[in-house]
């Protein structure tokens, strides 16, 4: 609109009064003050009418977007703002028609947030429907990915009449809480099901337990084989991981006493004692060899596991002369580099409580280090007994004595041999996880 245009504009809906700017009353809106006149009375004007059409121009803007808009109702607080602006902008024009624009515009937003509320909830209480006909479902599964799959919609649905929200809401979360309330009974007793089968279970335990270590051959045997036949009887439906924990733990102890039946008929009924030894030395070699193999366990499982190691050897039979020592010497040192382990990670854990353990290497060489300290330790104590082994005159009387010292030297020498080894294994450690 050009400046001619714009003063007419001015012209027919305000004027000047005491060197003020007035906008015309109009509707039940009086006359009022807008601006005042800065240098010249139509330049003012002008400006002043100038600002209605900006104005005029952001009510038009809003009015398109809610004619292409599907979600009318999100504009209605913008359009009562700009209503309430109309009795304090400052400008010159035809506000009355704007009144009449947004008030239009208002009225019809009501409409369609009126047929919008009648629209959800039809929605609402479509998905009531839903609800309350999977209430008495037992796909516990199934439905309680649709009972969610439901909630999701309800979220998205807008609101509804605020005097039904209050009687919607609670139908439809009574729906929902009555499946879950039987669901939530229903794994209630079957966990108290499950309790009592686990009950049963480890009795059964309990009582093969009892027997494993019995000497009366045949009645033990007849014995283990009813609690097998009763196991099978008992069934339930355990969680797969649970039972097949039980079931380890029960056959163990059968294999344990069937184990030892079995070494007994073979002991009893070997003619060649060098078939005896034999079987003995490959039992030893694989209790050699898993004990080698312990390192690759924590620290707490390999700890336990040596320890039962070192029963079992006990209970395997001897082993010829030298093939013997030669066996004992790799058991031992595999055992003791796994209680040696265990002692070191004690020592890492009091000396350096707040260690980087995100820094591998540096933990590595700590304990590289440590085991050398170790080392020097040992090396001093071992000087110190060779000292009085050679000082131990060659009386027979100090025959025990002398005896016993060998023993410690032998001992030191071990576990000197031992620390070494570690530190060598933790050195090909470090290579491998920092490369040159």
């Amino acid at each position: 609109m050009e400046n001619k245009d714009l003063l007419e504009e001015a012209k027919k809906y305000g004027f000047i009064q005491d060197n003020q700017v007035w906008l015309k009353p109009f509707m039940d809106f009086p006359a009022r003050q807008v601006g005042d006149v800065k240098e010249v009375e139509d330049e003012s004007l002008q400006y002043f009418a100038f600002r209605f059409q900006t104005f005029q121009e952001k009510v038009n803007a809003l009015l398109e977007k809610i004619t292409t808009s599907e979600n009318k109702g999100s504009f209605l607080m913008k359009v009562l703002h700009l209503k309430e602006l109309i009795g304090k902008y400052d400008a010159l024009g035809d506000f009355e028609a704007i009144f009449h624009q947004l008030t239009q515009a208002e009225n019809e937003i009501k409409v369609a947030i009126s047929k919008n509320r009648d629209k959800n909830l039809t929605t609402k209480i479509g998905l009531i429907e839903e609800a309350e006909a999977l209430q008495d479902s037992i796909d516990w599964k199934g439905t309680t990915e649709k009972l969610k799959e439901l909630r999701q919609n309800w979220i998205k649905t807008g609101p509804i009449d605020k005097a039904l929200t209050d009687e919607i809401e609670d139908r439809f979360r009574n729906a929902v809480e009555v499946f879950f309330k039987r669901k939530k009974d229903f794994y209630q007793d079957k966990q108290s099901m499950l309790n009592r089968t686990l009950d049963k279970y480890k009795a059964l335990i309990a009582e093969s337990e009892a027997l494993k270590n019995s000497e009366d051959w045949e009645g033990t045997t007849k014995k283990l084989k009813d609690l097998q036949n009763q196991w099978k009887a008992i069934g339930g439906n355990l969680p797969r991981k649970t039972s097949t924990e039980l079931w380890n733990t029960f056959r163990k102890a059968h294999n344990y006493f069937f184990e030892r039946l079995k070494n007994k008929i073979t002991v009893t009924k070997t003619e060649s004692k060098d078939r005896f030894f034999e079987e003995n030395l490959n039992k030893k070699k694989q209790l050699v060899a898993e004990a080698q193999g312990l390192l690759q366990l924590n620290t707490h499982e390999a700890v336990a596991r040596a320890k039962e190691l070192q029963a079992a050897w006990k209970k395997v039979g001897p082993v010829k002369g030298e093939e013997s020592d030669r066996v004992w010497e790799q058991f031992i040192i595999a055992c003791d580099k796994v209680f040696e382990v265990s002692s070191l990670e004690h020592f890492m854990r009091k000396k350096y409580p707040n260690a980087d353990r995100n820094n591998q290497a540096e933990q590595v060489h700590n304990r590289i280090n440590a085991l050398r300290d170790f080392i020097k330790s040992d090396k001093q104590e071992l000087e110190v007994l060779e000292t009085n082994l050679g000082k131990l005159s060659s009386a027979p009387n100090n025959d025990a004595f002398r005896t016993m010292i060998q023993g410690k030297i032998k001992n030191f020498n071990r576990k000197i041999r031992t620390k070494t080894e570690l530190i060598e294994l933790f050195k090909s450690k470090l290579n491998r996880e920092v490369p040159n």
